[in-house]
């Protein structure tokens, strides 16, 4: 795993494995959904096929800007959250509503992986560390910033190869099949790569991205997208 973060540098210490993959998906499925119903529109017009594309990358900086914001605004809630839970821990004079507090708030991910005797105890920990640790700030850092602008990277160059098979081919029908090919391939990848990170088949996860993408394009098309 330590190589793999390496391999990845900022995008890994910025994005989790599956806010990354999100991202990617993301961008490949937009851009997609564009390229796709292309086919049945700009037939051989190179004008069109060229304000498509614009159209493409234009949509996905969009989005990626949107989706950038959305973690700030998401992270400094969460962050808000925290440190409400904190201040309920320090306001209490009760041990056991402390660590009820912090059994409700991070039970669904402990649970699994403590046994049930020594949960208490767990909790019970936490809870006075929190109380005794001077509340930290809330609201935006300059970290939300950075992980904001690598998702807003990644969506982005996610549909640059769409544009790849434009330079080399003259014939816009052509070059719109083969980017077509190019970001169903991508989608393969993403899902053979992302294997490595779980216990799962990296053939499977392959076409199970393929597949999975090929349909949410179908649904994108099918209500007007």
């Amino acid at each position: 795993m330590e190589s793999k973060v390496r391999e990845i540098g900022i995008f890994a210490r910025n994005l989790s494995d599956g806010e990354r993959l999100g991202e990617l998906l993301f961008g490949l499925i937009m851009t997609l959904t564009f390229t796709l119903t292309a086919g049945f529109v700009v037939g051989d017009d190179q004008d069109a096929v060229r304000e498509l594309l614009i159209a493409t990358i234009g949509c996905n900086i969009a989005w990626g800007i949107i989706d950038g914001g959305l973690m700030i605004i998401g992270n400094a809630f969460r962050r808000g959250q925290l440190a409400l839970l904190g201040e309920t821990l320090r306001s209490s004079d009760r041990p056991e509503q402390a660590t009820s507090l912090v059994a409700a708030e991070l039970g669904d991910m402990v649970d699994p992986l403590i046994p049930a005797e020594r949960r208490e105890t767990f909790y019970r920990e936490i809870a006075n560390h929190v109380r005794n640790k001077a509340p930290e700030r809330s609201g935006m850092r300059a970290d939300d910033w950075i992980g904001a602008m690598v998702m807003f990277v990644m969506v982005v160059i996610s549909s640059l190869p769409a544009a790849l098979p434009f330079v080399f081919i003259d014939e816009p029908w052509i070059a719109l099949r083969v980017s077509n090919g190019v970001l169903l391939a991508m989608l393969f990848l993403i899902g053979w790569r992302w294997a490595g990170y779980t216990t799962i088949s990296r053939w499977r996860a392959g076409l199970t991205m393929f597949g999975f993408g090929g349909l949410l394009v179908a649904v994108a098309i099918a209500l007007g997208g």
